[in-house]
Order: C-alpha cells, then structure tokens, then sequence
C-alpha cells in the first residue's frame, strides 16, 4: 500500500513514493533510494574480508619460509610488507564501508522521521483523540532510532560477518578440496540456527518496543496531568502504576537477553575449530599439507569468529529494528476518514452555513448529534447553547472538518465541506477553543501563528482589538516574551486573550468561539465582548456560550438537547415559543 492509497488532511508532494505493504517492504523501498551507497558497502564489505582472508594465507607463506632451509629473510620481510600493504588498504575501504553505513542509516532515519512526522499531521481529530501521545512519541523517537541502528551498525555488521563466512569456502580448497567439509557443514549449521534464532527473537523484539512504548506513553500522561495527581494525592498510585510498566520493559528486555544467551553458533564455532584443525592435522601427517598450510587453514577458520560473535549482537539489532518498522507502519497505515481533497472547491468564502440532516456518532459511542438541520446567513452571528454533553462543540467542529458527518451534509457557501480544498476551507475558519493551547514560543509567534508573515504591527493590532495589549506590556520582555509549555505561565484569561488575538490576525470568514471567555474576568469581560462584537461585524460568528449577555445579541439561537435541535430563532422568539430555552435562560439568570 502506497502512501497515494490511504487519506489525509495533509499531504506533501513525495520524491519517492514507500511501499507499505510490509515492514521489510517499507525499509527496503526506503533503501532502494540509497542504492549507491548500499554498493559501496557490499563491495567494501567483500574486499575487507578478502582482504582479512590474505593475512592467514601470508602467515602460512612464513611460516614456510621460516622452516625452510636455507631461511630467507628477504622473503619474509617482503610477506611482511604484503601483510602490512593489505591491512592499510583494508582500513581505507573499512573506513568508507563504514561511512556509507552510517550516511544510509543517518538519511534513511531522517526519511522514515519526515514520512512519519507528514503523515501524523495528515491524520484526523479522531485518530489523535484515540492514539496515546506518550506512545506516539515513542514511536517517533525510540522506534526510528532503532531503524537507524538496525542499519549500521546492525546490517553493516551482517553483511560484513556474512561474506567472512564465505572466505575459507573459497581459499581452503587451494590447500585440499577436502578442507572445505569443515567450513561448509558450519554455514549450514549455522544458517538453521540463526533461523530458530530470529525465530524465537522476533515477538520478544516486538515486545521490548511495545512495552517500551507503554512505559512512556503512562509517563508522558502523568507527567501532563502532574497537577491533577498533585491534587487528588495519587503520587503513590502512578509511581506504583509506573513501577508496573517498568517491570514489563525490564521482563522483556531480559526475556531477550536469555534468548542471547542460548545462542547456539558459539558451541558451533568451537566444534568447527576442533574439527577443521583435527582434519589439517590428519592431512599434514599424511604429508599431504606443510605446516604452513595448516597454519593458514587453521586461521582461515578463525574469520568464523567475526560472524559467529557480530550476529549475536547484530541479528538482535535487525531485529529490534524491524519490530520499530512494524510499530511506526502501524501508525502510518491507520487509516483515516478525511481527505485534504487537493483539486476541491478554493473560491473566495462568503460564509453561509448549512446543516442539512446531519448525524454524526463517535466511535463505539451514543449518536452525538441527530438529524441536525439550520441555515446560516452570511454575516450572522449564532449562539448554540445547551447543557453540557448536548454536541454542541461537536456540532461546531462539523463547519471546518475536523469531524466529517455519518449522514447528511454540511455546506458552506452552499458547497460540500467535503468538496472544498480542505486547507482553502480551514484558512478561513478560525475556532477558538474552551481548553486554548499556545506554543513554547514568543507571544509575536503565537499570535501570528496563523499568519506566519504577519508584521509586527499587525501583531501589535490584534493584539490591541483582543484587549490583550496591556497584560502584554507589563510582561518582561513584552511581545518577546517565551511563554511556557501550553501558556502555564499565563492566566486563563490572558491565555484566551493571546487566542483570540490569533483569531483575528487571520481575518477569517467564519469565526467559532467555543465557550471562549469562561475564564475571563468580570472586570475584563465588557472589553472582550466589545471586541468579540466588532470581530464578529462582517463575518459568521458561531458562539458557544453560557453567557447571557452573548446569548442576547445573537441573530440566531439554536438549542440543543441529547443532540437534537430542539428549538431556533430570535432571543424573544424562543422566550415565547421554546420551553428548553426559557428554563435554560432562567437557570442563567
């Protein structure tokens, strides 16, 4: 499955497009972009074991040389010279085998983050409401990291160890084709008990990542709601709860490591050693070898060492990186409903809204909203009221998509929100939530988040119509001023203050204010609702509020009851016709 197969609300054009269909299938097409470099590490793997290979071969030569009469030093000093001639050139290509290996597990890291980070951004409201943050962080991190290490060193190591395994394949026959017995009855064996191996190694793998994963997605929740920990005396609890997954990271992690340590193919190095020096001794006593030839098949078998101790950690690491392939495909290929819809409507908004029997149910939930109809002129200010858990946010979240209906239509300016260019439709809407979320960044850039090359006058205007100036002023460094993580170093109404001036920056043809001066004070409240009064002159302005004072000068009113609209009109039309409004309005008053 390619990434043109699956929706988003946000895509960016791809240079290569990834399989992901498997988990081997993504990395692979993921490497296939780096081919060149996956040449120079094969080749520089072969001519650094063939190169390891000449050292036993030279040192058998001496040793000849050495037991030969008469002795020439001159032969040995010219070995010796081969010897260190080979080791240099060996270093250089292991120098740039090396490199390649770390330049393709570096780009493919940095691909794999971009592919992930792009698609996270594409999934929907209900994808993100459901998803842990603490694990999707994991997987972001953590999990692409081991991609990273699973290519270099992981399968820099196995493809290096694998063509040593080859070496006394190809050079012991030139000394008796039947030294080859030896090393090829250990590749066999081998090559099976590498198989039971990743066999028995793969789902404890997968479960290190997703226990892991686990453990941190608990902590990054306790960690965001320290205060409501704090306040309720749950410290011991969590630590407790945070014990217990850390239990389950510590049980797989060591489950992994006895699995290491059964690793068969180190008994079989040792029974290959005795084996093939027993053989090469067998035929040096019926003359068939010198002992030089059984120095140089003796350490022929020894390049078995390389790839006999590398897999125990390498094979792990291949392993521990496709498990983190597995978990971050995972996340890639949930699938969400919406679609930015490229080729959509993109025409200027007037800002007319239409419900049309519009149903909406969450996931494995009660219906939220049912058979919703209304219509809004261009310009109309709306206020929705109701109690609370009447699907009155939901309803306002239908306008700009960030929930698509189960049945019926929702139109702006008489389109489809589902036939408009999602981010033409989302640009200008702005909405203006109860719970406001601000970035670790300076007040200039959270108010011009939306507009990022808004000037600093603009800033400074918006600023000024969200009665939001003067707090700003009294602040350190005014407008440079970084606020902290989620704008703690802020008060609730200054918070939402710094979010309506957001809002306006934008100028937006539809404005949503869900519940959006709650925490502003008394003192303040005249200020921001003559700003909110002149923010919405021009433009639709859909309300969500239990405050009496928006309620009144709104054109229409809609309420809502278990998600039906049970009444709309005019503050006096509705005082005399809707029984639910007037016990709502008394109950305010």
């Amino acid at each position: 499955m390619t990434s043109s197969t699956l929706s988003a609300e946000f895509t960016l054009p791809e240079e290569h497009s990834a399989n992901r269909s498997s988990p081997r299938r993504w990395l692979f097409s993921h490497t296939m972009r780096y081919w060149p470099l996956s040449i120079t590490l094969i080749g520089g793997a072969i001519a650094n074991a063939a190169l390891a290979a000449a050292v036993p071969i030279l040192v058998g030569q001496a040793f000849d040389v050495v037991l030969a009469t008469p002795f020439d030093p001159n032969a040995l000093l010219r070995i010796a010279l081969i010897i260190v001639a080979t080791q240099v050139l060996r270093s250089v290509l292991q120098f740039g085998r090396n490199f390649s290996a770390e330049l393709f597990g570096q780009r493919t890291e940095r691909d794999i983050r971009e592919e992930l980070y792009v698609n996270l951004l594409g999934k929907s409201m209900t994808f993100h409401s459901l998803q842990p943050v603490g694990d999707v962080m994991a997987r972001a991190t953590n999990d692409v990291r081991e991609i990273n290490l699973m290519f270099n060193p992981g399968i820099n190591l196995v493809v290096g160890s694998g063509i040593f395994m080859f070496m006394p394949l190809i050079f012991a026959p030139r000394y008796d084709p039947s030294l080859i017995i030896t090393p090829l009855l250990y590749i066999i064996a081998y090559t099976l008990a590498i198989r039971y191996y990743l066999r028995e190694l793969d789902p404890v793998a997968g479960e290190v990542r997703e226990s892991f994963g686990e453990l941190n997605s608990r902590l990054a929740e306790a960690i965001d709601g320290v205060e409501t920990v704090k306040g309720m005396s749950q410290e011991r609890n969590e630590v407790h709860r945070f014990v217990s997954n850390a239990r389950r990271y510590r049980d797989a992690v060591v489950h992994q490591g006895d699995i290491e340590a059964r690793f068969l193919p180190l008994l079989l190095l040792a029974l290959a050693s005795a084996g093939g020096l027993l053989h090469a001794l067998i035929l040096y006593s019926q003359g068939v070898l010198e002992v030089g030839d059984v120095v140089a098949y003796f350490g022929l078998l020894q390049l078995l060492r390389f790839p006999t101790f590398v897999s125990l950690f390498a094979y792990s690491q291949v392993s521990l990186g496709v498990a983190g392939a597995r978990r971050i495909l995972e996340l890639i290929n949930k699938e969400t409903d919406l679609d930015q819809n490229l080729f959509g409507y993109q025409n200027e908004m007037v800002g007319e809204i239409e419900f049309r029997d519009v149903s909406f149910i969450y996931e494995q939930g009660e219906p939220a909203l049912q058979n919703i109809s209304f219509k809004v002129e261009p310009g109309q200010t709306v206020a929705i009221v109701g109690q609370t858990g009447t699907g009155k946010t939901t309803l306002a979240k239908m306008v700009n998509r960030t929930y698509d209906v189960n049945s019926g239509q929702v139109l702006v300016d008489g389109v489809d929100v589902r036939d408009w260019n999602l981010e033409a439709l989302r640009r200008r809407i702005s909405i203006i939530e109860q719970d406001i979320f601000l970035f670790s960044r300076s007040i200039t850039a959270n108010i011009n988040f939306g507009l990022q090359d808004a000037t600093k006058g603009m800033s400074v205007e918006a600023a000024q119509a969200a009665q939001a100036e003067e707090f700003i002023n009294s602040l350190p460094d005014g407008y440079d001023t970084v606020i902290g993580e989620r704008g703690v170093t802020l008060s609730g109404g200054q918070r939402q203050r710094l979010a309506l001036a957001r809002a306006f920056l934008t100028d937006p043809r539809i404005l949503i204010l869900d519940d959006s001066t709650s925490a502003i004070d008394s003192e303040t409240e005249d200020n921001i609702q003559q700003a909110i009064y002149a923010a919405a002159r021009g433009r639709t302005t859909l309300i969500i509020t239990h405050r009496l004072s928006q309620i009144r000068w709104a054109d229409l009113i809609l309420v809502l009851r278990k998600g039906r609209l049970v009444a709309a009109g005019s503050h006096d039309e509705l005082m005399d016709a809707s029984e639910a409004y007037r016990r709502i309005f008394t109950e305010r008053g």
